[in-house]
C-alpha cells in the first residue's frame, strides 16, 4: 500500500523536488519544509503557489503550510565615500555596482546620500517606488540588473530633507535591512563628507572596504583624506582611490587639457600607502548617458573599459580577503 506522503511527493512540481528537505501529514495538515538558497523573493512566491496548488485538493489534505529556508546570505558591503561633494561619487558608485555585475557578482546598490539621492536618475527608474513585506523594503529592479533602494524612491521629487542625526541612521538601517535576496554584495553610495550617516555605517553594518572618489584638485584632496582618516579610525581599509573628472578632451580639435589639476588623486593614494584604482575622464558622454538613466558601464567602449577596470580591482580585492 502507497504511503500518503509518498502519494503527496508524486504530486509535487518537478520544481519543487531537488528542493524538498521533509514531507510530512500530520491531522490533514501537509508541512513542506523546502531550502529555497538562491532564489529571490518572486522565486520564492512562484515556488510556495506552486507546491500549495499541487498539494491542494490530494486524498486526506485539508491544509497545505509550506516552510521556505535558507542559509542567510552573508553580504559584503563595499562603501564609496568622499570627503567633498561633487566629484561624481554617485556616478562612480552606480557604475562600479553595473560593472560588477556584468563580471557575473550578485549586485545590490544602496543610495545612502539621503540629502541628495541621485541614483533611481541614474539608473533610469525614477517614480518607482519600493515596495514593503513583513516590515522590510524590496529593491526596486533596475535594467542593468542591479536592484537599487534610494531615499529618492521614498520621498516626493524635489522635497527637501531636514533630518537629525538619529533619524538619518534609522532611514540608512532601512535600506541596508531589506530583502536584497540573493545580493551577496552591496554598494553603498555614501554622502559626502564624515557626519552622522557615516558614522552609523561603520558601527552599525561595518562595510568590508571603501572606495574613496576625488577630483583631482588639491581642495578636493584634502577632504578625501577626512574621508580615509575616518575609514581608518572605524577599522575600515580602504581598497583604493579614483580619480575623477581626470581630463577633458575637446570633441573640436582633440586636445586634451585638466581644467582640475592632474595626477594628484594618485600622488595621495601613493601618500596614504593604497592603491591607485584609476581615472574617470570629464566627458560629455558620462553626463549625458548619466541624466538619461543609461549608465555607461553597461554599454560598449572607452568609459565601459574603465569603470570594469575599476570593477576587476574592487572584485580581486574581496576575493583576496576571503
Amino acid at each position: 500500500m502507497t504511503e500518503p506522503t509518498e502519494t503527496l511527493r508524486a504530486a509535487l512540481p518537478p520544481q519543487a523536488l531537488p528542493r524538498l528537505q521533509s514531507l510530512k501529514l500530520v491531522e490533514g495538515r501537509a508541512i513542506v519544509v523546502l531550502d529555497a538558497a538562491g532564489l529571490d523573493q518572486t522565486e520564492r512566491e512562484h515556488l510556495e503557489t506552486a507546491v500549495k496548488d499541487a498539494l491542494t485538493g490530494q486524498p486526506g489534505v485539508s491544509e497545505v503550510r509550506v516552510a521556505l529556508i535558507a542559509d542567510k546570505v552573508r553580504r559584503r558591503i563595499i562603501a564609496v565615500g568622499s570627503g567633498k561633494g561633487g566629484v561624481g561619487k554617485s556616478t562612480v558608485s552606480a557604475n562600479l555596482a553595473i560593472a560588477l555585475a556584468r563580471l557575473g557578482r550578485k549586485v545590490g546598490l544602496v543610495d545612502a546620500d539621503i540629502y541628495g539621492p541621485s541614483q533611481p536618475r541614474l539608473l533610469g527608474i525614477e517614480g518607482r517606488r519600493p515596495e514593503a513585506a513583513d516590515k522590510q523594503l524590496i529593491p526596486v529592479k533596475s535594467p542593468w540588473g542591479v536592484p537599487l533602494l534610494s531615499m529618492g524612491q521614498l520621498i516626493e521629487p524635489g522635497k527637501a530633507i531636514a533630518w537629525r542625526g538619529p533619524m538619518a541612521g534609522n532611514a540608512l538601517g532601512q535600506l541596508i535591512d531589506a530583502k536584497w535576496g540573493d545580493a551577496e554584495l552591496l554598494v553603498v553610495d555614501l554622502p559626502p563628507g564624515t557626519g552622522d550617516v557615516q558614522l552609523t555605517m561603520l558601527q552599525r553594518y561595518k562595510p568590508d572596504g571603501a572606495v574613496i572618489v576625488s577630483t583631482p584638485q588639491d581642495l578636493a584632496l584634502i577632504d578625501a583624506a577626512r574621508a580615509i582618516q575616518l575609514f581608518e579610525v572605524g577599522g575600515v581599509p580602504v581598497i583604493g582611490m579614483v580619480e575623477n573628472m581626470a581630463g577633458y578632451q575637446c570633441p573640436h580639435c582633440g586636445e586634451v587639457s585638466d581644467p582640475f589639476g592632474q595626477g594628484g588623486a594618485e600622488a595621495a593614494a601613493a601618500a596614504h600607502g593604497m592603491a591607485f584604482l584609476g581615472r574617470i575622464p570629464l566627458e560629455l558622454s558620462i553626463r549625458a548617458a548619466s541624466d538619461a538613466g543609461v549608465p555607461p558601464a553597461a554599454g560598449e567602449g572607452a568609459v565601459a573599459d574603465q569603470f570594469a577596470s575599476l570593477a576587476r580591482q574592487v572584485a580581486a580585492w574581496l576575493d583576496n580577503q576571503r
